[in-house]
């Protein structure tokens, strides 16, 4: 059996977000000891390192949650549901992909259109760019109202 912080070490997490898992019923209330103190298992253990990798791959509690009913009860489940979660989340990854790219190669173009010295901000290409960008948003946004 773990104490909390025992398990929050063992899963590379807070104690704090152990409390927080628990209050959002993804796991089970902990048993306790005669001092009161919460008192884990090593299942508690493979739920928090569950819960911990879904979130590094981006996961939403409601995603988790769907998951782990699964994984608790596979039997009146289908891979194919965990896979249409996977599936959802690495869409939304690859459509941010694309927003990143975007992102990168206009952050790219401007600062390429500088020349990066030390003369004054007057005539910065950076700061036209951004305004006739603005600018051109407004313009667009004014024609459709």
């Amino acid at each position: 059996m773990y104490r909390i912080g025992e398990l929050a070490r063992l899963a590379d997490v807070t104690p704090d977000t152990i409390r927080y898992y628990e209050k959002e019923n993804m796991m089970d209330a902990p048993a306790r000891s005669t001092g009161g103190f919460r008192l884990y298992n090593d299942e508690d253990l493979r739920r928090l390192k569950f819960i911990r990798h879904a979130k590094r791959l981006g996961l939403t509690l409601d995603a988790i949650r769907d998951l782990l009913s699964i994984r608790i009860d596979p039997e009146h489940h289908t891979c194919q549901e965990s896979k249409n979660i996977v599936t959802a989340r690495l869409q939304e990854v690859e459509t941010r992909i694309v927003e990143l790219q975007l992102m990168q190669r206009s952050l790219q173009s401007l600062s390429d259109a500088c020349c990066g010295s030390a003369h004054t901000s007057i005539e910065c290409a950076i700061l036209e760019s951004l305004e006739q960008g603005t600018v051109k948003n407004n313009e667009a946004r004014a024609g459709k109202h």
